[in-house]
């Protein structure tokens, strides 16, 4: 599947695709304790490393999502291809400290609307650690529902699975 890099704008944020110069809030990210108890710890220590994870693993598909009143990055919202999923999957994670303000959820409306209408999806997946409730709740508000539990390639532990 091919993403084209396209900025989207709602009531309060706008979402961007990373470039090289976002690897401080790169490395803010990876490494908030939110992003490692519900995604996990990907070593990313130094600007070079969230450089490279932005490169290797961000290019693509994800925007980061920053809050228009301050301009500042708030987190992250995209779709990825996943192994062991059946569909492309809708991911989004946000520093702690922006918790609980809407970001998730208007972020992720904006992302599954442009999946579903420009890039043709008639399918998005989504999985969350299972006691991640606030996570599972985002993706109830954006339509999607539980499906099961479901143990993907390279995870220890099982994921909550949703689907629209």
């Amino acid at each position: 599947m091919k993403f084209e890099p396209v900025e989207f704008k709602t009531e309060r944020l706008t979402l961007s695709p990373p470039t090289p110069d976002d690897a401080p809030f790169v490395l803010e990210l990876l490494n908030d304790p939110g992003w490692i108890a519900n995604i996990g710890d990907r070593g990313v220590r130094t600007l070079e490393d969230a450089r490279a994870y932005i490169a290797d693993r961000f290019a693509a598909t994800p925007w980061f999502v920053v809050r228009d009143a301050s301009g500042e990055p708030v987190g992250m919202c995209g779709i990825v291809e996943r192994e062991g999923l059946d569909s492309p999957d809708i991911g989004y994670a946000y520093l702690e400290r922006h918790a609980g303000r809407g970001y998730a959820t208007e972020a992720a409306r904006i992302v599954l609307r442009h999946a579903r209408e420009a890039l043709g999806l008639s399918k998005v997946a989504a999985i969350t650690a299972p006691d991640n409730t606030a996570s599972q709740r985002v993706l109830e508000k954006i339509g999607l529902k539980f499906v099961q539990m479901i143990n993907l390639p390279g995870h220890d532990e099982a994921s909550a699975y949703f689907t629209t």
